[in-house]
């Protein structure tokens, strides 16, 4: 039996349930207009069986609201069906569309970036964990210029783009984590904070899909694009020995996420010009990366279709997830009531798509691709700029 099936099964006892709830409540209705007319010494009978009728009322009420709330909860967790030509199996079987640019090669064994952290004073994980435990760290120094100066790249590229920029609420309620589509299997990743009843986000993707939730968009001129600068919080819940090593896999990161509102039958061709931008902040980095289709079974509940950006990560012989890029076509817009104009007192859902444009672990690939011998790192010259005209970091004497 399928979730669908489950849904349509949920559907038919809430209808029921309602139904009878409505008979019920008509009679109980009817039945006070005869206590009302029936003469004194009749009232007492008549009294008895109302509050009978009464409680049974009650009791298909309830199970009327149970109905509900089971057949919301089981077409909540239906996931947006894929787009034609995605890739079908796991995590394994994404399909790569292109590599771009030439993997770093030395001619001496090169330090993983914890290493060169250390030797810059950028990156202290033994503090980070002393404060807040393990996956934490602190930026310092130069590695914290280093994080503001990628950010703020990404920014002017976002806004040199037309995206309105947004500084988003990192809490937010639970109708909105679970209009994104945050709340299914993967609900175990995010944090909670039950005395407040909020959810912490994973990513700005969140309250920018809630920004307009409940509205009417006016998409006649263009789409609505912003670019969301947050902190961002994930659990990691499922990741017990994975990358356990440095900034790759933390709790806490900061993150600029491009949202566009746009119409559903602009969406693929938004999909193609958001991964145009992330592919320009990794050349403006100077790095190997390669994008990959991302097979159906890794992608989520709200993704039609998502497109990941690796970049080559050296002293790890392999590519590693920098930034993906997602189409949700109609799926959030539909479940946070989102639409937008399409006749004169008619409205239809808009279509939403997000795609990371910088975060933390870009500093991963940045420190080991651009390292040298003597434990500095050269600083590409698009982020120079930002860093006062810095062309190398040097490591501490």
């Amino acid at each position: 039996m399928t979730l669908v099936d489950d849904a349509i099964a949920a559907d038919s006892r809430r209808r029921t349930a309602i139904g009878e709830f409505e008979n019920l409540r008509a009679e109980q209705n009817a039945f006070g207009k005869t206590v009302a007319a029936a003469p004194k010494d009749q009232k007492a009978a008549l009294v008895e069986k109302a509050q009978e009728l009464s409680s049974r009322v009650k009791i298909a009420q309830q199970t009327g609201t149970d109905a509900e709330a089971d057949f919301t909860r089981i077409v909540g967790s239906i996931a947006n069906p894929i787009i034609e030509g995605v890739p079908s199996g796991g995590e394994e079987n994404f399909v790569t569309l292109r590599e771009v640019g030439t993997k770093a090669t030395f001619d001496f064994e090169p330090r993983d970036h914890v290493e060169i952290g250390e030797l810059l004073g950028a990156i202290d994980i033994t503090r980070g964990t002393k404060v807040s435990g393990s996956r934490f760290y602190f930026l310092r120094g130069i590695g914290a210029r280093l994080e503001i100066a990628l950010m703020n790249l990404a920014l002017d590229k976002a806004l040199a783009e037309d995206f309105v920029p947004l500084i988003t609420p990192t809490l937010v309620r639970p109708e909105i984590m679970a209009g994104t589509g945050f709340l299914g299997e993967h609900s175990d990743e995010i944090y909670y904070l039950p005395a407040d009843d909020l959810y912490l986000t994973g990513t700005s993707e969140v309250a920018l899909a809630g920004y307009h939730s409940d509205e009417i968009l006016d998409m006649s001129k263009a789409p609505v694009r912003y670019a969301g600068w947050s902190t961002c919080y994930r659990r990691e819940a499922g990741a017990a020995g994975k990358d356990n090593r440095g900034i790759l896999r933390v709790h806490q990161f900061n993150k600029l996420e491009m949202f566009s509102y746009v119409l559903p039958e602009d969406a693929e061709a938004e999909h193609d010009r958001l991964v145009s931008y992330q592919e320009s902040m990794l050349q403006a980095c100077e790095l190997a990366y390669r994008v990959i289709d991302v097979a159906a079974g890794d992608l989520g509940s709200s993704a039609a279709r998502k497109y990941d950006i690796e970049a080559w990560v050296p002293t790890q012989g392999t590519y590693r997830e920098l930034t993906s890029t997602s189409n949700c076509t109609t799926y959030q817009a539909r479940r946070l009531d989102i639409r937008y104009r399409t006749e004169p007192g008619k409205t239809s859902p808009v279509a939403t798509l997000n795609g990371t444009l910088a975060t933390t672990r870009w500093i991963v690939a940045i420190l080991e691709t651009h390292q040298q011998v003597d434990g500095s790192v050269r600083v590409p010259e698009a982020l120079r700029p930002y860093l006062g005209g810095l062309a190398v970091l040097e490591p501490l004497q």
